[in-house]
């Protein structure tokens, strides 16, 4: 069991090395992501598998930054608080070659609906709909990178001998990007195009992979290269596997294999994009 948890563990890390970064450099509102060197993808740390998949990418981005001898973590998921109400969290401090840096951290799944929004970054949503890039990064921009700057932040960065005003803030911003499956060849100007990985289809459309088999699998298993090695589903199986998931308005994220052996991504949506 302890040997199928480290294999698992091992699997999601290296599905995460590979997410590129969802913009390069400063593309993107003018936030720059920190370039991280990419040193051996073995992973040798216990993790909680009750965590939610942002605290477990964390865990990766912090395991991968004491991996390289430029990066020096100082301090890690620092709740900031005020007459005891918690303002919100710096992901991380980190020295890089004496430049003492707040790095916040993300990792999304988002789909390209042209419905929505009039711009490219606007187009990506969550696989609900309730979610967006757009709503994310101006959070990022308006309330967890300038909380770096508060008064309570002040108090804390004081006892550990650093200043706002010293500091530079950066961003480890990856995602995995999924077309519709009527438009799967689109190339994008803003965003990084490596960051495309799949496909989403609703029901209607999944019809056309009737000839497929499938898997769903587990949330943290997202992060994760479809490999052949697992219990594919015949097409009616998962079709009435997902029935639930969509009844409950819930896109799950799932694995194809077609006919030809080729492995694919895709989320199932429970909306019609024309809607």
């Amino acid at each position: 069991m302890k040997h199928q948890k480290t294999k698992d563990i091992q699997k999601r890390y290296v599905g995460f090395l590979q997410t590129p970064a969802l913009w390069k450099g400063t593309a993107v509102l003018e936030l720059l992501q920190l370039e991280i060197p990419m040193h051996a993808a073995k992973i040798d740390i216990v993790m909680d598998e009750k965590a939610r998949l942002g605290r477990y990418i964390e865990r990766f981005v912090s395991f991968q930054l004491k991996q390289d001898p430029n990066h020096t973590i100082l301090s890690e998921n620092i709740q900031i608080q005020k007459d005891k109400i918690t303002l919100g969290e710096l992901d991380c401090i980190l020295m890089k070659e004496k430049q003492p840096i707040h790095l916040e951290i993300s990792y999304k799944f988002y789909l390209y609906d042209p419905t929505v929004g009039t711009t490219e970054i606007a187009h990506f949503i969550g696989p609900n709909r309730k979610d967006s890039l757009i709503e994310k990064l101006v959070k990022l921009q308006q309330k967890q990178l300038p909380l770096l700057y508060s008064e309570a932040c002040s108090r804390y960065l004081t006892s550990i001998a650093l200043k706002a005003e010293e500091m530079t803030q950066q961003v480890c911003f990856k995602a995995q990007l999924f077309l519709p499956f009527s438009d799967m060849n689109r190339q994008l100007k803003t965003i990084n195009q490596a960051c495309i990985v799949g496909f989403y289809a609703n029901v209607n459309e999944l019809r056309q992979l009737s000839a497929c088999k499938f898997y769903i699998p587990i949330k943290k298993d997202w992060l994760v290269q479809p490999y052949e090695n697992v219990n594919w589903q015949s097409f009616e199986t998962f079709t009435k596997a997902t029935k639930e998931y969509l009844e409950r308005q819930f896109s799950p994220l799932c694995w194809c294999k077609k006919p030809n052996g080729d492995l694919e991504k895709f989320f199932l949506v429970w909306w019609d994009s024309k809607q």
